[in-house]
């Protein structure tokens, strides 16, 4: 069975104003102190945010304890160095992001200007395991049009700034503007992945093949599929969702391209209306059908991705998991809808994010 790994990225806050706090050399620290060479936590971009990374797991709810554990631990961390988390993907209070100090962090600054001083977004990222790069890039380009409805499931940034945008995942509007992000055309084999990559680096506009920020990748680091177009979410629940589908989709991938069926091609121009949607209606309004790119309630959208990778989930043993979670993400709401109810109720930023706070370790 395929392993699944789950990276979070969580925002560092003042436990009591909910402002973000730049601390994630304290906490990284902290946790280097009580646990020399781990490799749980780490820095990101800004100094408002810290990462964890679970170990590859083959059952979901093994998954599931992890992402719990570690989310319970970053708290810990956070509340011993002076701050707390929050999974919330933006900040809903206005903030003035500070890069992280390093030759990588500070390049890109130069490089990019205000686009990485305003990057203090935080997203997941879901990591499949995959037998050759051969087949990762034969997932890649069939996982390509369903990527959107998990944009959609995941959606969890509706402020900026103090603001609310009027979009559900205002992360996913303000990652497009690195300029390696975003969904890809058939790449048709890994020889031709690879050598769009080392074109890419080759440009000089970006750094290094880590920089390739495609919404589905190869790792450069481990034999996966790394899925990159998540939200980071507001219930740990979401995150162990995202990982079910996101393995079916990958062995419903393999499975077409192991018998010869072609993918599903849509222009890169439709991938991105597709995900424009998803960021902007979330599982609220509409989104673009993955099969024929015309707008359907998110319900029947969900309900097809469901449909699409039945079979794989019913070999691993997550079919009823899948569909119970989505029928339960589907009536709850996403983080988006959470977090407009908690300012409709509380009529306070302040008290969005330290609810947000409470949350992220229920």
């Amino acid at each position: 069975m395929r392993t699944v790994g789950v990276e979070e990225e969580l925002l560092l806050v003042d436990p009591e104003t909910g402002e973000p706090q730049a601390l994630s050399a304290a906490v990284l620290a902290r946790a280097a102190q009580d646990e020399p060479g781990q490799d749980v936590f780490e820095k990101e971009l800004h100094n408002q945010m810290l990462e964890f990374a679970t170990h590859p797991q083959s059952g979901m709810d093994a998954l599931r304890a992890e992402i719990v554990r570690c989310r319970k631990e970053a708290a810990r961390l956070a509340g011993e160095s002076g701050c707390a988390v929050a999974s919330l993907a933006t900040s809903p209070l206005p903030v003035s992001p500070s890069v992280g100090i390093g030759r990588r962090y500070q390049w890109m600054a130069e490089q990019y200007g205000i686009a990485t001083r305003e990057q203090l977004v935080m997203g997941c990222h879901v990591h499949v395991s995959v037998e050759s790069d051969d087949e990762a890039v034969a997932v890649v380009d069939r996982i390509q049009p369903w990527l959107s409805v998990l944009a959609a499931l995941s959606a969890n940034s509706p402020f900026w700034q103090g603001k609310d945008t009027g979009y559900s995942s205002y992360r996913s509007r303000v990652w497009q503007r690195w300029p390696s992000a975003g969904p890809t055309e058939p790449f048709r084999s890994a020889e031709r992945y690879h050598r769009r990559v080392a074109d890419m680096v080759a440009t000089g506009v970006i750094l290094d093949e880590g920089m390739i920020y495609f919404d589905a990748r190869l790792s450069r680091n481990f034999p996966t599929v790394e899925i990159r177009v998540a939200d980071v979410c507001l219930h740990a629940d979401t995150p162990v969702l995202l990982a079910t589908l996101a393995r079916g989709l990958v062995e419903t991938a393999a499975r077409e391209w192991r018998e010869g069926r072609e993918p599903v091609t849509h222009s890169v121009s439709l991938l991105r209306m597709a995900a424009w949607r998803a960021a902007r209606s979330g599982l609220s309004e509409e989104l673009l059908h993955p099969a024929t790119m015309h707008r359907m309630p998110a319900e029947t959208v969900v309900r097809a991705l469901l449909e699409h990778v039945e079979e794989a989930l019913a070999d691993s043993g997550d079919l009823d998991l899948a569909r119970e979670s989505c029928a339960e993400l589907l009536g709850r709401g996403n983080g988006a809808r959470v977090q407009r109810e908690l300012l409709e109720r509380t009529g306070s930023l302040r008290d969005v994010v330290t609810e947000c706070v409470k949350l992220t370790q229920a």
